[in-house]
């Protein structure tokens, strides 16, 4: 069934464990997705992102996501634009019928970014929508999100508090440490859990999002380097810590990247192993296996599960 997100993140707050929000470019991943959602009874966030737009047409994307919505009605879906750039696409995707909206002001300055979210937020609620804003910037590259090492900010608690007040979102995506892409540490992975713990208090029930969460295990990191990949030192935020985030008020967590290292992976070893294969199918079936297999592993590191 076709929802919001209100309900699936109160429920994730008092349960203290997270909605996973993941992106998707195409058939396989969307399948991969809602067949691990099915499986381990759980509710899901699944995403578009500008770069998706692009690659697939929103047409083609939306009616992708209804077709996982018919196929199992049992799974609550929200289906959510990332990273909204403009109020713009955020209305475009208002009106085509997505349940949730991102508006990414993170780049601009702070009254800026109350502005253009407060624009969202008045449009996207006069017609059933939820919003989701950032405060604060994350390192990396997603799409068309760009932010260079060093030039990232952490989330003031304070300001968060304004900012929630002023602009009436409904969730915030806050920046404690994470980072977009598949090179997230060049040394120990720290994220600021006393920042973290500030806000939640500060914004008592309210829901936090962690975007650029994606643990990029090693194991795909390897497979595809195994099969030709050139990925080396990439690494991503370990498991524990995205566990500990939920239980401290973080409702939705993002994942990307991993989708996109179990699907790669899995698509070079078949056509390494099967070099006579030229049939598209017989290397996106095992890659949408192993997006599901991701998806419920992740599932279990949220803790959603039997939450249907």
């Amino acid at each position: 069934m076709l929802v919001d997100t209100k309900e699936m993140f109160k429920n994730a707050y008092d349960g203290g464990y997270a909605i996973g929000a993941f992106n998707v470019n195409n058939m396989e991943i969307i399948q991969g997705i809602i067949a691990g959602c099915a499986e381990k009874k759980s509710p899901v966030i699944i995403q578009v992102s500008a770069g998706a737009r692009k690659y697939a047409n929103p047409i083609y994307l939306r009616k992708l996501i209804e077709a996982a919505i018919e196929e199992h009605p049992e799974v609550p879906i929200a289906m959510h634009l990332d990273h909204g750039a403009d109020a713009d696409i955020c209305r475009q995707c208002v009106d085509s019928g997505f349940t949730s909206v991102m508006i990414d002001g993170s780049h601009h300055d702070f009254e800026e970014n109350i502005r253009l979210t407060k624009e969202v937020v008045e449009y996207a609620h006069a017609h059933g929508v939820v919003v989701e804003a950032e405060l604060g910037k994350l390192e990396g590259v997603e799409d068309d999100v760009k932010v260079a090492s060093g030039e990232g900010s952490y989330t003031d608690p304070d300001q968060a508090v304004e900012f929630v007040e002023r602009t009436g979102c409904d969730s915030l995506a806050i920046a404690i440490g994470t980072s977009h892409g598949a090179f997230k540490f060049s040394g120990d992975p720290q994220l600021d859990f006393e920042r973290l713990d500030i806000i939640t208090k500060k914004l008592a029930g309210f829901p936090l999002v962690l975007h650029g969460a994606s643990t990029v295990i090693p194991e795909f990191v390897e497979k595809c380097n195994q099969y030709g990949g050139n990925i080396p030192g990439a690494k991503g935020v370990p498991e524990d810590m995205i566990s500990q985030a939920t239980k401290s008020g973080v409702c939705k967590v993002n994942i990307d990247t991993d989708l996109r290292l179990a699907m790669t992976a899995m698509i070079r070893k078949e056509l390494a192993e099967n070099p006579a294969n030229f049939d598209p199918r017989g290397y996106l079936k095992p890659a949408r296996a192993a997006i599901q297999e991701m998806v419920m592993h992740k599932l279990d590191i949220l803790g959603n599960v039997n939450h249907l």
